[in-house]
């Protein structure tokens, strides 16, 4: 038989739902990841554990309907969206923990742009109303705060990706391949 699968990473756990070909639910698991405070408003995840996690929540739903990776014809995957990781795409080596959508660490780059750019200007063109919510100011942070990232990522030696494209990465092969 085969199956569609749907991987929800969400912002406090990680889940696989499997659906047959008439689309009827065949199983799920669901795991819990560790939320990481390191000061007030900063919130991390460690990639790795969900990465991990995602893993085993596919293995363990398969399991219960006693079926293999060959019997997934494909993968739909929702997640935490903003929430954004560094890697190394040659090794897979992660350079910092993720930088959760509700991480606050931006907000001094969101401060400054305010006074750099015609923020009705910048609205109009993106529809978007500057905010540390999105990836951007996680990645300039981070550029600006892990040692040797901002080196390397003008060396190519580094990706930054949502949690979804860090999932898929993963999935389709990972180091030197995905």
């Amino acid at each position: 038989m085969k199956f569609v699968g749907a991987l929800d990473q969400g912002t406090t756990s990680t889940r696989f739902i499997l659906f047959d070909q008439s689309g009827a639910l065949k199983a799920s698991h669901q795991m819990e990841h560790e939320q990481i405070f390191p000061q007030p408003g900063w919130v991390e995840h460690d990639p790795l554990e969900i990465w991990n996690n995602s893993v085993e929540v596919i293995g363990q739903t398969l399991s219960k309907v006693r079926a293999s990776y060959r019997d997934i014809v494909g993968i739909g995957i929702t997640n935490q969206r903003e929430t954004i990781v560094a890697w190394e795409p040659e090794t897979g080596i992660v350079r910092y923990n993720a930088l959760v959508w509700q991480d606050l660490r931006g907000s001094e780059y969101i401060e400054g742009l305010k006074t750099t750019v015609d923020i009705e200007k910048l609205q109009s063109k993106s529809g978007l109303i500057p905010s540390s919510y999105f990836s951007a100011s996680k990645i300039v942070w981070m550029l600006d705060h892990v040692d040797g990232l901002r080196a390397d990522a003008e060396r190519g030696m580094v990706v930054f990706g949502t949690i979804d494209s860090y999932l898929v990465w993963n999935l389709t092969g990972g180091p030197g391949k995905g």
